[in-house]
């Protein structure tokens, strides 16, 4: 029995070591595992943001594309703005100009239509009207004395219209 003692020790120390390298080398597996998981999150690691990075990138140069083009339009929007204003002020003093010219003529027109009222109220037996018809609503004379028909003294009777054109008021 004391023989097999020395024996069971020694196999017992024997499985111990080979237990303890085991171990040893379970853990330095482990360990080279670990090493190896860590590596291959690092290298993820690093691309993942190189991919960030790219798309940061690709954001701001799409950022900086549009906002170069909104400079653009504002611009452009600008410049048909200025131009669209500087014809409102085009039109806007032709207008004012068309405004004092039918004002003025207004005022022609009623100052010739008073001294014809004049006249013709205050002055039909003066003037050597012979005769009136009704034309139209108004009354037309059929023979004035030469003072007020210049041309009806040449032996013409002219009865038409006096016709105005669009670019005789303009300056």
């Amino acid at each position: 029995m004391a023989s097999s003692s020395p024996n069971s020790n020694s196999s017992s120390g024997t499985t111990a070591t080979a237990a303890t390298r085991i171990q040893s080398s379970s853990s330095e597996e482990d360990v080279l595992l670990q090493i190896q998981r860590k590596r291959k999150r690092m290298e993820s690691n690093r691309e993942s943001a190189r991919r960030s990075r790219m798309r940061k990138q690709r954001h701001l140069d799409e950022l900086a594309a549009e906002a170069s083009q909104l400079r653009r339009d504002n611009h452009q929007i600008s410049t048909s703005i200025t131009i669209t204003n500087r014809h409102l002020q085009g039109l806007e003093a032709e207008n004012s100009i068309l405004r004092a010219q039918a004002h003025e003529l207004s005022q022609r027109f009623q100052s010739l239509s008073d001294i014809l009222g004049y006249i013709h109220t205050n002055n039909l037996g003066a003037c050597g009207i012979v005769d009136d018809e009704v034309v139209g609503g108004g009354v037309r004379a059929t023979s004035y004395d030469h003072f007020l028909n210049p041309l009806n003294s040449l032996g013409h009777h002219v009865n038409q219209p006096i016709m105005a054109a669009s670019d005789m008021f303009q300056y």
